[in-house]
């Protein structure tokens, strides 16, 4: 998708969700800063400074409340005059929202407050979790109340994917596919780690990502460190690598992929541990359909390990939920009942690990259908030996 955001329709929708989930749980308002909740719900990719931008969205009571000054009952922008040019990359005119702007000298939170149609006392007020104390506390002060986090509200709408947002993703993993069918090309033996890495992230924008988001080169023992970066060590005849790659994919959704390549032929006892890993990810994969709960997805992959030997090489959750952040609801890991519904996407990525020897870890990103699963990944699990 070349535009940065999605059209208007869709932020509309949003917003509407958001005001109704708001009132469902009881609450005055939400007051989002900026931060991924407040791209979701408007596109807007403005930044967090020490004068204050928040949307507001009155919850209970809102419209029915009248009285001039203290609110609409509608939503609201609350932005520094000097920041109002930036509106213009959101949907925020297009939607036909409420603007006050404000300028130094002036009190933006009790601006917020009577956006909120002057809500304060026992009625709790509903913020995002991105937003830094230096605004958080003289909220809380004009209002008379701590906020509670929003959390809860919005983790529901975000983790439900609509058409839009699948397709984003679609075309996100279609382009990190590409970065990986590229990798053995960079996987030569004398070079560094963080050569390789270099090599790739040129290619992750080459292929269409707006910017690179995280890359994992792990060679030989470093593939045992599930979050090692990259470093100076040199790629040797022999080595597992470990290549875990990903980066936001215009409007803004992620790719997020691991694969692991061997230079030369894997030793008869690495490729063997590899197949029972490529046995958990298949299983998991296909456990993945609505009403399964993420708990189970996880044991899908863990069960499998386990009956080879492997439980204690897989030393971290089989996946986690992705969109406009690489890391959000829901987490696919033991003790999280949540059921899967349609619309959910999330990585199913089983690892294992051998300190100081090597490691190995299959991701594919996934999206929960009516009936099943589909995968936006397609490059092979294979062990690739270059």
């Amino acid at each position: 998708m070349s535009s940065l955001r999605f059209g208007t329709d869709v932020y509309a929708q949003r917003l509407k969700a958001a005001a109704e989930a708001t009132a469902a749980a009881g609450l005055a308002g939400l007051v989002i800063t900026p931060g991924y909740d407040l791209r979701y719900l408007l596109g807007s990719r403005a930044q967090t400074f020490e004068r204050l931008t928040a949307l507001v969205v009155p919850g209970i009571g809102g419209q029915e409340r009248s009285d001039p000054g203290r609110g609409s009952g509608d939503p609201t922008i609350v932005v520094p005059r000097m920041e109002l040019a930036a509106l213009k990359e959101s949907a925020v005119l297009e939607l036909g929202l409420s603007v006050r702007d404000w300028v130094d000298g002036e009190d933006p939170y009790r601006l917020v407050a009577d956006a909120l149609g002057g809500a304060s006392g026992p009625i709790a007020t509903a913020v995002t979790d991105s937003m830094p104390a230096l605004h958080l506390l003289p909220l809380a002060d004009v209002l008379g109340v701590v906020p509670v986090l929003a959390t809860d509200v919005l983790r529901r709408l975000r983790m439900i994917k609509d058409a839009a947002e699948i397709d984003a993703l679609r075309k996100a993993g279609a382009a990190i596919d590409r970065v990986h069918a590229r990798v053995p090309e960079f996987l030569v033996p004398g070079r560094t780690e963080a050569d390789v890495a270099a090599d790739i992230a040129r290619a992750i924008v080459d292929e269409g990502h707006s910017e690179v988001a995280f890359i994992i080169v792990g060679s030989g023992p470093n593939g045992a460190d599930p979050h090692h970066e990259c470093s100076d060590r040199v790629l040797q005849d022999g080595d597992v690598v470990v290549v875990d790659i990903g980066g936001p994919y215009d409007p803004g959704y992620n790719s997020d992929s691991t694969r692991t390549y061997s230079i030369g032929t894997p030793e008869p006892e690495v490729a063997r541990r590899y197949s029972v890993l490529q046995e958990a990810q298949r299983a998991a994969v296909a456990a993945v359909r609505p009403g399964v709960t993420a708990e189970q997805v996880d044991a899908a992959a863990r069960d499998v390990l386990a009956a080879a030997g492997l439980a204690e090489a897989f030393v971290h959750r089989t996946g986690h939920g992705i969109g406009l952040s690489v890391h959000e609801e829901p987490y696919i890991v033991a003790g999280n009942d949540i059921p899967l519904q349609e619309g959910m996407a999330f990585s199913v990525e089983p690892g294992i690990y051998f300190p100081g020897q090597w490691g190995a870890r299959i991701e594919d990103i996934v999206v929960v259908t009516a009936d099943g699963v589909m995968s936006v990944n397609e490059r092979p699990h294979d062990l690739v030996v270059v």
